[in-house]
């Protein structure tokens, strides 16, 4: 009982549980596009602001070569005028001009003796006709710093004369992403066209000035921008949205990544609170089970279980005792009005069974008196002219008698096919209780069965012992019987006795064998005369007082 108010209290939480799984599917799903849109904008946001600073120093570059000074590459009046750009722009370390042979011209700085910018790709690029360039991540020869070099051909009537080259100071760069904020566990990185690392929050001195791992490369010139679910080099799970280098976009590569812990933190706290709040619905669920099921549904089971068995046990007295507050007790309370109805009439079924008794007790005596009268009436009217016939109708008599004494003994209901040959059989075996033996199951007959049933027995007894087995010492007799479909058959048998042959005519008792039964019994009579006994079979319906339960093994008449 217990477990199926589990399963009903686990049948009542399953929709909750399942309602409340679809909203954290929903929820999560929901909360992961935001995060990809929002990887995305902040990665758009952070290469917008770096196009700004490259297009800055691009408006720079070319106000610089247009200077008379750098176009006449006069290095007195240009390293003055070149310091005082380098001084009023903070995202720049300085600014030069070197000639076609990468030799520095003038500068913000003197620059060291002997240096030379010849092998710069930036340089080569500029000098073979890119008007901007934008190079890599570069240790600068000037200032011994890490910078991003960006160059510009200087052209004057359509010849390359020489090339201003200047370089975003790399720790600028650095502080404005830090500047702009960036929630914990979030990322942005800032790299080069070769996937060098020039800025990134968090943890910048482990990653400037190193390569974007293989697996990421094909970030850096994809065709388009996106977002993708990432592991990045730090260990942390996050959401990355990419700008990739384009012709006509960005110069540099730019992402943007979103911790997807920090992200999912508020829906991981709800889950986690949902989750508690179903196993404690859980566990409610189950104590509710428990304690009310036990106090309202299986106590009163129980009981009324309880009560039946002490009923059944013979103890009429037990009752539950239960009012009908509810539907289980309802129940209690309405055995309880059934059993004392059964009491009820228990009581008036053992009256009138009292009340019957005593009259059987009254027809019984009666009947013994109407046998005694019929007996005296016989003795006087032939008991001396003919004493023959008047002792075999008195013994008749006093088997119909013993058999009604029987009946009545039995409440005039039905008795046992045992009892009512070894009642007739009893004044035939006297003292010698060995010449019968008797065997069959236990059948119940009607009184209007039995009576029939007596008198055949009585009628067989009393031929075989004028002329049959019993009038010899070593005779016996064998009565057996079984039950067939309804059918009773009864089998005589005669051993040890004289010869026998068949009767020239019918007497008395050979009709009264025949006529005995009612016509609704079906009998059947079949006799064989064998040489060494009788064999007689009579077979008669027994409908609804049949109960062939048990085979007892054969016995003597006792």
């Amino acid at each position: 009982m217990r477990r199926k108010l589990v399963a009903v209290a686990v049948a009542a939480l399953a929709p909750v549980v399942a309602m409340l799984g679809y909203n954290e599917y929903a929820m999560r799903s929901g909360r992961n596009d935001e995060v990809r849109a929002q990887a995305a904008q902040a990665a758009r946001q952070a290469s917008s602001e770096v196009e700004r600073i490259v297009e800055g120093l691009h408006s720079l570059l070319i106000s610089v070569r247009s200077m008379p000074a750098v176009q006449n590459l006069d290095a007195a009046v240009c390293n003055a005028s070149l310091r005082s750009v380098a001084s009023s722009v903070p995202n720049i370390r300085m600014i030069f001009v070197v000639d076609l042979e990468g030799r520095p011209v003038c500068g913000s700085v003197e620059p060291p003796a002997g240096v030379s910018f010849a092998d710069r790709d930036y340089f080569k690029s500029a000098i073979a006709g890119e008007d901007f360039v934008v190079g890599t991540y570069t240790k600068s020869r000037m200032s011994d710093t890490a910078v991003l070099p960006v160059a510009m051909p200087v052209v004057v009537d359509g010849a390359t004369t020489a090339v201003v080259v200047s370089g975003v100071k790399l720790d600028w760069l650095q502080n404005r992403i830090a500047e702009r904020g960036v929630a914990p566990g979030n990322a942005v990185t800032i790299a080069d066209n070769r996937g060098t690392i020039l800025a990134r929050v968090p943890q910048p001195e482990r990653f400037v000035g190193t390569v974007i791992p293989d697996d990421f490369q094909k970030l850096v010139h994809s065709e388009d921008p996106g977002v993708i679910e990432v592991t990045s080099q730090d260990g942390t799970e996050r959401v990355l949205g990419y700008q990739p280098i384009t012709p006509d976009g960005s110069p540099l590569y730019v992402s943007a990544g979103f911790s997807k812990d920090e992200a999912f933190a508020p829906i991981n706290r709800a889950t986690i609170i949902n989750v508690l709040a179903i196993v404690g619905g859980v566990v409610v669920a189950f104590l509710a089970a428990f304690f009310i099921g036990s106090r309202f549904l299986i106590s009163p089971v129980v009981s009324v279980a309880a009560v039946m068995d002490r009923w059944r046990a013979g103890e009429l007295t037990a009752r539950t005792a239960m009012k009908p507050t509810d539907e289980m007790h309802a129940v209690g309370a309405a055995l309880d009005s059934l059993l004392d109805e059964l009491d009820y009439r228990r009581v008036q079924n053992e009256q009138a069974e009292e009340e019957r008794m005593l009259l059987v007790r009254e027809l019984a005596h009666r009947v013994k008196n109407g046998f005694a009268l019929v007996q005296a009436i016989a003795r006087q009217s032939f008991g001396k002219v003919d004493p023959d016939a008047y002792h075999s109708f008195a013994s008749r008599l006093a088997s119909l008698a013993s058999t009604y004494d029987l009946l009545l003994s039995k409440d005039a209901t039905a008795s046992s096919v045992r009892e009512v040959v070894e009642t007739a059989l009893r004044a035939h075996a006297g003292d010698d209780h060995e010449r019968f033996r008797i065997d069959g199951p236990e059948v119940a007959l009607p009184a209007d069965l039995a009576l029939p049933l007596s008198l055949v027995v009585h009628e067989l007894a009393t031929n075989a012992t004028k002329y049959g087995s019993l009038c010899s010492e070593g005779g016996r007799v064998s009565i057996e019987w079984t039950y067939v479909d309804a059918r009773l058959y009864v089998l005589w048998v005669e051993t040890g006795g004289p010869p026998v042959s068949a009767p020239t005519r019918k007497g008395f008792g050979s009709v009264l064998i025949e006529r005995a039964f009612p016509a609704g019994a079906k009998a059947h009579c079949k006799p064989d005369y064998r040489p060494e006994g009788l064999v007689f079979e009579v077979a008669f319906t027994v409908e609804h007082f049949a109960a062939a339960k048990v085979h007892p093994e054969s016995e003597d008449i006792q």
